[in-house]
């Protein structure tokens, strides 16, 4: 299978039929879980300044409302509906709410100052995703992502080799390219080598799932929830290392089982050859360049890291005019875009080779292809979550968890609802409940909310997206016989990480 792009833009996800029933299965599962705990919540105190709202009208429409939003989420690819739309009403909605419920008690001030505080958090995600998209789109123009997938396939490695060899690239590269771009790349690898050995493919894509959110774990930018923990100031940009080992044996574990299956074959082959285009390797180096320069707003100069990213944004903009003019390409890069974010003359831009046509080298149109879907969604989680908050069920849920199970089993048990709910909104709600934690119990959330998406299929974009390149053979169904294998890599994960990192508990 050739796959000559693997943007965030062009991702196709969707699962297969026969695949519904379990996912309607767990889903219904999942709700009689909260169900049964419901009693629970409803009876722990808030233990918080924010009025207890909980059990009003306002309140309860809210809540409805938004697990009636995340059901559409869902269900995205059974309804064609994106799951921004869902979580953008409703965010909407309960921000209204939430504004009627506090001007009903004489205040007219809370709602204004938690909603300016919600936008300010969603602000700097914002930034800082749309810049590292940004770049992901520029290396994927310059054939980055092709040409390491173009060389893997040429070496005539066995099967065996090669389900380690995409697993051990998925879980380094992970950590700078996000977990999404990662299994995608190397996906389309273990497709290419595979062919018709559908065994060797299943086993192939879920250890590349499992490689992937587990090498996102132990840094800020290969995953969502850790970046929000970095900029949330919870751990520092060193610390997330000390997960490393905990994060690898999340991994090796189901590996190692995994590994037993896949023959030592060897496939023919492949002769086909993609080269790098101009500049590639130099997009590379400033892309590590703004990572520095964020690390450093961060850490050194007390700025949020989405202002150094911006910088790096420079970086790229700068080079991207010097290298439009180096491929005489000038006249086509600072046209204004259309609505559809290309430029209305850019077929008349000539190539290098001077033969057929290609638009040039346009921050802006890399700027264009990121995924807003994705950016929107964050914006609808993030609003949802902290109107929620306003009511006080944030405040009744870290009662009833951090307070009710402890803190170590609270922050396992986020990584199991990871699973079954996107990790997105599980830690943002666990940043906006702000328990009183050590170091190592936030470590310890960030790493079970990192690689807890991985015994599932759904439970993390990495899975969502290889159902959807591997459609028929990847499947919910097929992913879950290994569930056990994954699941014995978590919970080595947590007590390798609960022994190693024990001076972080103090």
């Amino acid at each position: 299978m050739k796959v000559q792009n693997a943007s965030f833009s062009d991702t196709t996800l969707s699962v297969p039929k026969q695949e519904k029933s379990w996912i309607k299965y767990l889903v219904l599962s999942a709700f009689i879980f909260f169900a049964s705990v419901a009693p629970v919540l409803s009876s722990a105190g808030t233990g918080s300044e924010t009025p207890d709202m909980t059990g009003t009208f306002l309140g309860i429409f809210a809540l409805v409302l938004f697990v009636g939003a995340y059901c559409l989420v869902i269900f995205e690819e059974q309804l064609h509906l994106r799951k921004s739309k869902p979580v953008l009403l409703a965010a909407g909605v309960i921000w209204v709410l939430v504004a009627l419920a506090y001007i009903g008690i004489g205040d007219t001030h809370t709602a204004h100052s938690a909603i300016k505080h919600n936008l300010i958090e969603y602000a700097e995600l914002f930034l800082f995703l749309l810049v590292a998209m940004t770049y992901i789109n520029a290396m994927d123009e310059r054939n980055v992502f092709q040409a390491l997938r173009s060389w893997l396939v040429s070496r005539g490695f066995t099967l065996r080799t090669v389900f380690w060899v995409t697993g051990v690239l998925a879980f380094f590269i992970s950590p700078i390219a996000d977990n999404l771009t990662t299994a995608l790349l190397m996906g389309a690898v273990a497709m290419a080598v595979a062919g018709d050995n559908k065994k060797f493919l299943v086993v192939a894509c879920i250890n590349i799932v499992v490689a992937a959110n587990a090498g996102g774990a132990f840094s800020p930018f290969g995953d969502i929830t850790t970046l929000m923990v970095w900029q949330k100031g919870k751990v520092d940009f060193a610390e997330f290392f000390a997960i490393f080992i905990p994060s690898l044996v999340n991994w090796l574990i189901p590996a190692i089982i995994m590994s037993l299956t896949v023959a030592k074959d060897r496939p023919k082959a492949s002769d086909e050859a993609i080269k790098m285009k101009l500049g590639a390797r130099r997009v590379m180096v400033l892309f590590l360049c703004t990572i520095v320069t964020a690390v450093s707003f961060h850490n050194f100069l007390h700025l949020p890291p989405a202002t150094g990213m911006m910088l790096g944004l420079a970086y790229l903009g700068f080079f991207g005019y010097w290298l439009k003019k180096k491929e005489h390409r000038a006249g086509t890069g600072d046209l204004p875009l259309d609505i559809t974010g290309h430029n209305p003359d850019e077929h008349e831009a000539p190539t290098a080779h001077g033969h057929g046509t290609a638009p040039g080298f346009d921050l802006f149109r890399k700027i264009a292809r990121a995924e807003w879907d994705t950016l929107l969604f964050f914006y609808g989680v993030i609003l949802c979550v902290g109107g929620l908050g306003q009511f006080g069920y944030l405040a009744m849920a870290s009662e009833a968890m951090y307070v009710g199970l402890g803190h170590t089993g609270a922050n396992v048990l986020v990584g199991l609802l990871s699973a079954i709910v996107d990790n997105i909104p599980v830690m943002f709600a666990v940043l906006t409940m702000d328990p009183h934690m050590s170091h190592g119990q936030w470590l310890l959330v960030t790493l079970t909310a990192g690689v807890g998406g991985s015994m599932l299929s759904i439970g993390s974009a990495a899975g969502v997206a290889l159902m959807g390149s591997a459609r028929g053979i990847y499947t919910f169904g097929a992913h879950l016989k290994w569930s056990w294998a994954i699941a014995l890599g978590y919970a080595a994960s947590i007590v390798t990480h609960l022994f190693i990192n024990a001076k972080y508990f103090h």
